[in-house]
């Protein structure tokens, strides 16, 4: 079966864990002595491009609807620095990776197409028609109305 380093999407779909790699930098923000000197803020790294994971329409799928995460190279990156601890960072990273993945792979659903109702016909011609009465008010007055 699958090692535990391979991230779980779903719907069939598992990302090898050797296609997966961090990085790992200072944490932003305040956080004194601790984050000034530990690395806990994790970059997860997925080569979109080059997966073996995903078929080429899943690859393109995936490359349009997170563009904002993938660079130029064809690479997702997914970072995350909530935690002080690098490990639950990983593991943050890890499960936010997965879940916009799957949600990308989704097809959205087809709209099917209804008739508005009579009533809603008439209520929509019903509003045309005052919004003209009102507009026909603004008009100056004829002539011969004085």
């Amino acid at each position: 079966m699958g090692s535990e380093d391979d991230l779980e999407v779903g719907d069939g779909v598992v990302i090898p864990g050797w296609e997966l790699y961090f990085t790992s930098t200072r944490s932003g923000g305040p956080g004194g002595q601790h984050a000034n000197t530990s690395n806990t803020r994790v970059i997860l790294h997925w080569p979109v491009a080059q997966t073996t994971a995903l078929d080429e329409a899943q690859k393109r799928r995936v490359m349009a609807r997170l563009s904002g995460y993938i660079n130029e190279e064809g690479v997702m990156m997914m970072a995350s620095s909530e935690t002080r601890s690098q490990h639950r960072n990983k593991e943050d990273a890890r499960k936010r990776m997965a879940e916009r993945v799957h949600k990308a792979l989704q097809r959205p659903k087809r709209r099917v197409r209804t008739k508005p109702s009579r009533a809603a016909k008439r209520r929509r011609v019903e509003e045309k028609r005052r919004r003209g009465e009102k507009k026909a008010l603004r008009k100056a007055p004829k002539r011969r109305d004085w």
